[in-house]
């Protein structure tokens, strides 16, 4: 079945959302933390030592601290650039603040600026504030001059039309729409193959796999690549798949994911990869919405020491979507003989048929279909805690453009990098930064099958030494929980070639940073902590390794096209310093276009809010720098005898403490305060439970924050529960805290479903 276009034509399946006005959110969250005060200075690249001077920022015999006034607001939509320009220096000695310099000391203290080296920044793409933001500023007053000079550097069969844009994202003012490149026509999976095996580059290894067990490896070549993708696509258009077919995707990350992934784009299918860590009647529920005419998935995967059988997962969907009159006529399934062998895989004939025996038979060179720039690409299902999982549509023009940007960008992408994210594709990270952003780059991608802790916890800086990886790409929550195991794992292996590192998925609190930034980058690899969502398609407020000073725990500046603007409850935007609710002015190419066959819900959830943006759902503040700091969900807010407080604020000055390796907070009831704060904390290996620590632990949030978040609860936990992508399920903890316990729910997603029971036995320590 054709998936409809994203707005005309509605799934008659899906009940839209009741046109009902929905609640304002909650009230601004503070500040993460604020550093400490200190001169605002002019800042210009040198080659001085500190890599940034004062340039023209103070007179002669000026007091320390005073510089000729200016104005920060050149023009509305430049006010949160325009205050770089006035950040403070790295040279010479500034009251109550430490300049850090890539390579040479180490980030200690909250209020350091972590500066790039002169070296770094002298081959970096963009190598200067001054270089930011003339981009940043041509990109917001001229966008369809920005982005076609860049999109003219991708093939397309047609060109767009003169307008290379338009959008409404107003609902006041109609219906909520977004389009880039229109008229053009093209193709992704041509455009990040074919072109690069053109262009001469076919010998260049364009994926290392790694598999779950040490020793299990294997590659591919961009010539080879493409050989296995056309074979997959033909294979497909013989049992019927077409332009506008779905296909939904259940597979571990073996190479055959990312093969499956660009065989449908390459024949313009639609594919909907779900995580291979989803329950059955997860999956079911995805494939009820979308109707796939094939799934594709494997019998097994081995996840370090434990066997998760794929096949029979999907055999229990597809019986659940039967009931319910959908039917799948096809399970191609491959044999994933390290983990389950084909002779004990259950099966059904007529439907299910094995990759092995059918797919290397069709030839290795496909037509490519060519499609518009605003036909979909691919439907990725966003699990909420609760309710229906919403179908989050992208489409293929204006994300090309925009994944391939913001990946070049954000790591200082060169052609001799290896390049390693630890995400699933069955996320938006592994669609855009393991799969398109790269191979459009013409990148050589790291993908690996097994669990980073297995069979040790050194087992990511083994395969960083193994490929020689130059930049690392992975989640807040892994990076606490290598640092929880100790430096020994880290500091046994080389770690050499690194030379970005990478955050991605929630914020990252400063503690976790820095242990990132000195310890597994040696004190001299930039950190670009990345924050985007599924809907916006790529990365939106990121550094750029190259161009200023970082904050440990901030992602510091919008990407080029992005304008985010903090606005109060009523909408109004806050200028300067301050904390509200995170808003996009204006469209950009990865922008997602609607929810799949449900717009209205695509209007209510995203756009009603706050008319005439587009809203987030996430709490940011502003620091007097410009800088921006997430501070979460504003859904994961504590209203606390009146003061709403966020729960990653509390987090984070519970991990500040020396013997807290992570911390999940919830609320739960309270009869005198409203809502309580319940804090689950995992310690630092070895250190034992006490009456004392727990009182440590509130005194560092009564001192860090207030005494009004001091936690009434602190909920000793071996481990916490995770999705196996590093989710923490938030939903579990609440749970757990209220007493609920036989509300738990789905578990199956848990990469340790055994931790529940800990926390549950532990409940009353």
């Amino acid at each position: 079945m054709a998936l409809p276009s994203p707005i005309n034509h509605p799934s008659p399946g899906i009940s839209a959302l009741p046109p009902t006005p929905i609640p304002r959110p909650p009230s601004p969250l503070p500040l993460p933390y604020k550093p400490s005060p200190s001169p605002l200075l002019r800042w210009s690249y040198s080659a001085t030592r500190c890599g940034y001077s004062l340039g023209g920022g103070m007179e002669t015999g000026a007091a320390a601290g005073s510089f000729p006034k200016r104005s920060l607001v050149t023009s509305h939509h430049l006010r949160h650039v325009e205050s770089m320009s006035r950040l403070p220096s790295g040279c010479g000695k500034i009251s109550h603040l430490n300049a850090i310099i890539l390579g040479e000391s180490l980030a200690s203290e909250e209020n350091d600026l972590v500066f790039p080296s002169p070296e770094f920044s002298a081959q970096a793409l963009v190598s200067s504030p001054e270089q930011y933001r003339q981009m940043y500023k041509r990109s917001i007053e001229d966008p369809a001059g920005f982005w076609s000079e860049i999109a003219s550097q991708f093939y397309w069969k047609e060109k767009w039309d003169p307008e290379v844009y338009s959008e409404n994202i107003d609902v006041r003012k109609g219906i909520v729409k977004i389009e880039w490149f229109k008229g053009a026509t093209t193709n992704i999976c041509y455009n990040a193959l074919d072109r690069n095996v053109e262009a001469g580059n076919g010998g260049k290894v364009a994926i290392y796999w790694e598999g779950n067990e040490p020793g299990q490896d294997g590659q591919l070549t961009y010539a080879q690549l493409l050989e296995k993708v056309c074979q997959l696509s033909n294979y497909l258009k013989h049992v019927g798949v077409g332009k506008g077919d779905a296909v939904v995707i259940y597979l571990p990350m073996l190479m055959e994911l990312p093969i499956a992934m660009l065989a449908c784009a390459r024949i313009g299918a639609v594919h909907s990869v779900v995580f291979a860590g989803f329950s059955a009647e997860s999956l079911a529920q995805r494939i009820l919405d979308c109707k796939p005419k094939v799934v594709i998935t494997c019998n097994a995967v081995r996840r370090g020491p434990k066997v998760i059988h794929l096949k029979e997962i999907v055999d229990s969907a597809l019986t659940e979507c039967a009931k319910y009159g959908v039917s799948v006529g096809l399970c191609l399934t491959y044999e994933n003989q390290s983990a389950m062998e084909r002779k004990v895989t259950k099966w059904q004939e007529r439907r299910d048929v094995w990759w092995q025996d059918v797919v290397p038979k069709f030839s290795s060179k496909c037509a490519v279909e060519w499609v518009d720039a605003e036909d979909p690409l691919f439907l990725l299902y966003t699990s909420g805690s609760t309710g229906k999982p919403k179908g989050v549509l992208h489409t293929t023009g204006g994300y090309m453009v925009y994944t391939a940007t913001t990946f070049k960008y954000a790591f200082d992408y060169k052609p001799s990098d290896i390049y390693w994210c630890t995400a699933d594709c069955g996320w938006i990270t592994g669609h855009s930064y393991v799969t398109y952003g790269p191979l459009l780059n013409g990148a050589t991608v790291v993908v690996f099958e097994g669990a980073p802790s297995y069979p040790d916890s050194g087992r990511c800086w083994e395969i960083v030494d193994k490929y020689k990886v130059s930049i690392f790409y992975t989640a807040p929550t892994l990076v606490r929980s290598l640092m929880r195991d100790g430096d020994e794992y880290v500091i046994h292996y080389s770690r050499k070639s690194l030379r970005v590192l990478g955050s991605v998925g929630e914020p990252i609190n400063p503690s976790a940073w820095r242990w990132f930034f000195n310890v597994v980058g040696d004190s001299r690899c930039p950190i670009s902590d990345t924050w985007w969502q599924t809907e916006t398609g790529g990365f939106m407020i990121t550094p750029l390794p190259g161009a200023w000073p970082q904050k440990p725990g901030s992602a510091t500046f919008p990407f080029f096209g992005v304008q985010p603007v903090i606005v109060d409850e009523k909408g109004n935007e806050i200028e300067g310093e301050c904390s509200g609710y995170l808003c996009i002015k204006k469209s950009w190419p990865g922008a997602f276009r609607t929810l799949y066959g449900d717009h209205e819900r695509y209007e209510t959830t995203y756009f009603k809010p706050f008319p005439g943006y587009y809203f987030t759902g996430d709490g940011c503040s502003r620091d007097k720098d410009g800088y921006h700091w997430l501070t979460g969900r504003v859904d994961d807010v504590i209203n606390v005898s009146g003061h709403r407080i966020g729960t990653a604020e509390v987090e984070s000055a519970l991990v500040s403490h020396p013997q807290c390796a992570e911390a999940a907070v919830v609320g739960v009831e309270h009869e005198v305060k409203g809502q309580g704060i319940y804090a689950f904390v995992t310690l630092v290996e070895g250190v034992p439970y006490s009456e004392e620590l727990q009182k440590s632990l509130v005194l560092t949030v009564r001192n860090q924050i207030g005494a009004f978040a001091a936690p009434d609860k602190i909920h000793w936990a071996p481990g916490l529960p995770k999705t196996r992508s590093g989710k923490i399920m938030r939903r579990i903890l609440r749970k757990i805290a209220s007493r609920q316990l036989d509300e738990l729910g789905d578990t199956s997603t848990l990469a340790d479903p055994s931790v529940v029971d800990q926390l549950i036995a532990l409940s009353d320590c």
